[in-house]
């Protein structure tokens, strides 16, 4: 089983890489820190400095229908925020 789910791409952590050089990912809720930071520079090729987590609670999710109110949750996840090494940088478009 991988550690990383996949990378987080939005305008937040675009702003996070470009200015602070850190990177975002969502990652297994059993992960923990060393294994983030094994799994990001084993992957990447880069040195990690820092690895910040959080755990968001999923949302509750309700729709109307001809049928009826149908409920739901959205999954919980786990983000990773990692800071690289200064001069290092992630290309997440490389192998497209």
């Amino acid at each position: 089983m991988s550690v990383l789910k996949k990378p987080l791409i939005t305008e937040k952590s675009t702003h996070l890489s470009e200015n602070l050089n850190q990177y975002s990912f969502l990652v297994e809720k059993t992960a923990n820190k060393p294994e983030i930071k094994v799994a990001i520079e084993k992957m990447y090729d880069v040195t990690v400095t820092s690895v910040s987590t959080a755990i968001y609670a999923g949302k509750a999710k309700s729709r109307f229908t001809k049928r009826g109110q149908f409920s739901g949750r959205r999954p919980s996840v786990k983000k990773a925020i990692i800071t690289v090494k200064e001069g290092q940088t992630i290309d997440f478009f490389a192998n497209i």
